[in-house]
């Protein structure tokens, strides 16, 4: 199992590059970044700097969207990088949540998401695409290579990710729900005439080392209200209790109440006031190593090949460094 770290590019920029630095030397194979261009720096800038610090380390967004930068922009940008860096990229994308939302913008569709990934794609990759009804071509690019990886997680996303993507993110930790959205991305691939095993899977979460379990599940309640943006659309199109996305998986959400998306991915986020323990629990990894040893493992059993971290509380680097002494090394 590969391991991510997942930051947000808070300034000062040098404090986030310091942080993969220290992922790398404990064992992180990717790092990876929020791209919310209101709520955050912009990351590709910090993407270069983060990669001139680190030897093997892969970077990308997760997640950009196909809504904030033109797609040509968006595949130069991933192929200067690998051009100046040795193909070491990763584009994760989604519809865009805070970054079009911030803005005042809805997220994107599904059809323009799917459109993008295969033009993204295939122009960093140095061949031509369709743009705006024109073929385009990037000239300089050469042996470039770009793995797509999409966020989902209603049906529709996860059958798109299964016909489209490279990988798979999947922005919780609950092995119940993993269950369900690997198998839907995996018949997906089936039906597209693709190899279910080519598709990359990585589940995203907090995780927190330690024994207190109440101030653990305190420093990572943000990300269910982070999750509950999502889940409250899917509810929205779907409607509650459908045999389209599981219970388990909606039921929390009852209680949300709006979100403010000036605390959007941070601790003591107030519009998660809302999220259970048990949500935590669920989607987060909690607790002695031992524990987040036992979940990775159940996590590994149902196909997913990278955990990414997100580390956003007030442990960051002893959570890094957890992970590299005593995680990192039960998994590999």
């Amino acid at each position: 199992m590969d391991f991510g770290l997942v930051l947000q590019t808070d300034p000062p920029a040098s404090q986030v590059v310091s942080l993969m630095k220290r992922a790398e030397r404990n064992g992180f194979r990717y790092g990876w970044t929020f791209d919310s261009a209101v709520l955050w720096q912009e990351p590709f800038v910090i993407y270069s700097q983060i990669l001139a610090n680190t030897q093997r380390m892969t970077i990308g967004p997760m997640v950009t969207n196909p809504g904030t930068r033109t797609w040509e922009v968006t595949a130069s940008t991933f192929a200067t990088l690998n051009d100046m860096y040795g193909n070491r990229t990763v584009c994760g994308i989604g519809r865009g949540d805070s970054a079009m939302r911030v803005a005042g913008r809805a997220p994107n569709t599904l059809a323009r998401l799917g459109e993008a990934i295969d033009v993204i794609r295939d122009l960093a990759e140095g061949r031509e695409a369709q743009v705006d009804g024109k073929p385009l071509r990037i000239p300089w690019i050469k042996d470039g290579r770009l793995p797509v990886w999409m966020a989902a997680y209603g049906p529709k996303a996860l059958a798109l990710a299964g016909q489209k993507a490279d990988g798979f993110i999947l922005q919780l930790a609950d092995p119940y729900l993993t269950e369900w959205m690997v198998k839907s991305v995996r018949e997906a691939a089936v039906e597209a005439g693709r190899d279910p095993d080519s598709i990359s899977i990585c589940v995203a979460a907090p995780a927190y080392v330690g024994d207190d379990l109440a101030h653990a599940r305190d420093q990572c309640r943000w990300f269910g209200g982070m999750v509950g943006n999502h889940v409250a659309d899917l509810v929205s199109r779907y409607g509650e209790h459908s045999s389209m996305v599981p219970d388990e998986l909606t039921e929390y959400v009852k209680a949300r109440q709006g979100y403010d998306y000036s605390h959007h991915g941070r601790t003591g986020n107030p519009s998660a006031d809302f999220v259970p323990d048990e949500i935590v629990d669920r989607f987060c990894l909690l607790g002695p190593a031992e524990a987040h040893i036992e979940k990775l493992r159940a996590l590994r059993a149902l196909g997913v090949d990278q955990f990414a971290v997100y580390d956003m509380h007030d442990a960051r680097e002893a959570t890094i460094d957890a992970y590299g002494s005593d995680i990192i090394p039960a998994l590999g």
